[in-house]
């Protein structure tokens, strides 16, 4: 898709968090309201059609746009967070980060058989965080379950697409 307006609004953060990273920082994106309209709006018209019953944003930025997407879509927002920030049971799966171990919680009431899900991010880089959530939520035994991203990196060196299984079904609204 690589919309030129979102584009040009993407700001990129050289040496951050470490030097040599050149990190894309999506809050730019967030703060003009054409971009989050752009954004919500595209990834309607991609999902519109896929009788999805809940949206899962990742912490953090996952929740943003996530959350808007699941009002306009008429579904459930459900919150993917680290561990101890959800005051309920939860399920837990944890991913191997490039400089450690991390872990993501979802509640036990938060999904049933019987739901259409749609993971929500804003970066693929590894597919670390997402390759987790993907499985976490797979736990649960939805009809079907998507994955979405706004920006997907295809930097060499760089294969979190490859990370998933063949079948899942990703989409993302910029590649870069």
């Amino acid at each position: 898709m690589n919309n030129e307006y979102l584009l040009k609004h993407l700001r990129n953060v050289p040496d951050f968090p470490i030097p040599g990273i050149q990190f894309k920082d999506v809050s730019t994106l967030y703060k003009h309201p054409k971009c989050l309209r752009i954004m919500v709006n595209e990834l309607y018209e991609l999902y519109k059609d896929k009788g999805i019953t809940k949206v899962v944003g990742i912490e953090s930025r996952g929740f943003v746009v996530g959350a808007a997407l699941a009002y306009k879509l008429g579904a459930g927002f459900v919150m993917a967070r680290k561990p101890g920030k959800l005051p309920a049971e939860t399920r837990k799966e944890s991913y191997m980060k490039e400089y450690g171990k991390d872990t993501i919680e979802i509640h036990t009431d938060a999904i049933t058989e019987k739901d259409v899900v749609l993971l929500h991010d804003d970066l693929l880089a590894t597919g670390g965080s997402m390759l987790a959530a993907y499985n976490l939520v797979n736990q649960f035994n939805p009809k079907q379950t998507f994955i979405n991203f706004i920006i997907e990196l295809t930097i060499e060196g760089l294969h979190g697409r490859a990370v998933f299984p063949e079948d899942a079904e990703i989409t993302t609204l910029i590649k870069i």
